[in-house]
């Protein structure tokens, strides 16, 4: 128990990591909740955006911890309404968007963040495959993940008709560049 003490103390506090990997500052919030007063999402979410911010501010394991297994940081839009109101300037969306990856690294990831994550890795997959999002691919990846095979299949003949699904992928010039831009984030990551 003395060892589990000693490596939970030399563990890196998590707003010292989100610095690190957004240069955001988390403790330049003093907790005005404009960020959370303006969120479209706030009635969905289970810790509101100034909350999140306020509970990495303590450095306190247990909410650190909290934040990451929350369902506040997948429901981001990143539509960057926090941070155009933030009178610090605080980017709110870089900074859950780096909760998020941690999430999935620790392997936190809230149940019910579930269908999110899986259309998250869908477009992944389809961008590394063809460095642009192909509409299908995106479509097939999200429902064998979530096993809602069904689920909207009446509207894709509509979309097809009206030129917003692709029959083939549409692929970028130079692959290769891609691919290595994968590459990269992978070993960044693992280097975490």
């Amino acid at each position: 128990m003395h060892d589990q003490n000693i490596v939970e103390a030399l563990r890196p506090v998590l707003k010292h990591k989100v610095k690190e990997n957004t240069e955001e500052d988390i403790m330049l919030c003093y907790q005005c909740g404009k960020c959370s007063a303006g969120c479209p999402l706030i009635d969905e979410m289970d810790i509101a955006p100034n909350q999140i911010l306020r509970m990495l501010q303590t450095e306190i394991p247990e909410l650190e911890e909290k934040v990451l297994k929350s369902l506040a940081i997948w429901l981001c839009l990143a539509c960057e309404q926090c941070y155009s109101r933030c009178p610090k300037d605080v980017d709110l969306p870089k900074i859950m968007d780096y909760l998020r990856a941690e999430s999935i690294r620790r392997d936190l990831v809230n149940p019910k963040a579930k269908e999110i994550l899986a259309f998250h890795k869908s477009f992944l997959d389809s961008v590394r495959l063809t460095g642009k999002l192909y509409e299908i691919g995106l479509i097939a990846g999200y429902k064998m993940r979530t096993m809602h095979l069904l689920q909207d299949v009446n509207v894709a003949p509509t979309m097809y008709f009206n030129g917003k699904l692709n029959l083939f992928p549409s692929q970028v010039k130079n692959k290769k560049a891609i691919k290595r831009i994968f590459e990269k984030a992978l070993r960044e990551e693992e280097n975490k």
